[in-house]
């Protein structure tokens, strides 16, 4: 029996819709499972005992419709048991379309329909057991795996023992003393919409080292080396000297490795979020105003800690549409101060970092 999943772009929405492999494999053990991703998303699918083999949709399928043809073809000339289009874009539709299979799965749109045996509508309502963003994907299996379809799974990133040993000496050869913690920053988020304020950030910053004597390491590539530098000279000078601002990793994996030996990640939410969560590593993340909290947190979380502004001051989005928070996401970022969280921030430290006394509200 052999099942493809579909989930193109960002490295969340391909790392949420690894929990539809294991689903699957949880109850057909000796299926086989395919899965259609960006090249730039393999890191994370890397030795996923749920996954028998990777298919890349390249980038030149997008510019040349003869190679595009060339790849659909090659996907009809296998036969699966079912096909679960997560992505439910253009891209997903066409490959939904010339797969061949029983059952072709995807979230209900009207303009789609034609395509799927079956279409699932996207729940809305926060789920308390999961985020929405992995409830809503297990939900597309339950027209083939019907009432056995009941069990939450949370994304998972699989190391090799010499990912790790690398990862560990690079590490420790950052470390000022035996013993000292580590804490991954998300210094950015995945674009200005969803980036938490260059000031603010520092202010961030200088209170982790207020509470912490930990070493902090960026989450960065060398071409956004600026925007990052423009935060740190922000911070205090005792501040960038807690700070290792050259160091970041060679590759997506080495990253992955080096993130798995932190303490925590804290900063904005994004996909270095959801790898840390999938690595296992407490998390505390900022969401950007426009982000609906519930798709990608879930409130019953003890692991991980995720704050919005509407958490403080819900009164700024009454009335207000997604388009408008967008529009007015300047202010509303101005509105979401350091020091309306900062208690739950420390007792997020405190709690990681083996300080003895956690803060009162």
């Amino acid at each position: 029996m052999k099942f493809l999943v579909i989930q193109q772009k960002m490295i969340g929405d391909v790392l949420a819709s690894t929990v539809i492999c294991e689903r699957i494999k949880s109850v057909y053990p000796d299926s086989i499972v395919h899965f259609v991703a960006n090249h730039n998303t393999l890191a994370v699918l890397e030795n996923n005992p749920f996954i028998d083999k990777v298919i890349v949709f390249e980038q030149k399928y997008r510019s040349n419709k003869s190679e595009l043809l060339k790849f659909l073809k090659s996907i009809r000339k296998e036969v699966y048991h079912g096909v679960i289009d997560a992505y439910g874009k253009t891209e997903s539709n066409l490959i939904s379309l010339f797969a061949k299979s029983k059952f072709k799965v995807s979230h209900t749109k009207w303009y789609t329909k034609w395509i799927y045996s079956d279409t699932v509508q996207e729940s809305l309502n926060t789920n308390e057991k999961a985020p929405l963003a992995i409830h809503n994907r297990l939900q597309l299996l339950n027209p083939i795996l019907g009432e056995t379809n009941e069990l939450e799974y949370f994304p998972k990133i699989h190391l090799t023992d010499k990912e790790i040993e690398i990862a560990q000496l690079e590490v420790n050869n950052l470390k000022e003393f035996d013993n000292q913690k580590i804490i991954m920053i998300g210094i950015l988020g995945s674009s200005a919409l969803k980036t938490y304020p260059e000031k603010y950030m520092a202010e961030v910053l200088d209170y982790i080292c207020t509470q912490t004597d930990a070493r902090l390491l960026f989450n960065y590539i060398p071409n956004q080396k600026t925007e990052v530098l423009a935060v740190y000279q922000k911070c205090k000078k005792e501040t960038q000297a807690r700070i290792a601002i050259d160091f970041y990793a060679e590759s997506l994996r080495g990253f992955l490795a080096i993130l798995a030996q932190c303490t925590a990640l804290i900063g904005n939410e994004g996909g270095a979020v959801n790898m840390a969560k999938a690595l296992g590593i407490p998390t505390f993340c900022m969401f950007s105003p426009f982000i609906i909290k519930g798709a990608w947190h879930s409130k019953n979380s003890i692991q991980h800690v995720g704050i919005h502004l509407k958490d403080y001051k819900p009164e700024l989005f009454e009335g207000l549409q997604k388009k408008d928070i967008k529009k007015n996401i300047e202010t509303l970022y101005t509105s979401f101060e350091p020091k309306i969280f900062k208690t739950v921030l420390s007792n997020f430290i405190i709690k990681n970092t083996n300080f003895q006394k956690e803060v009162s509200e």
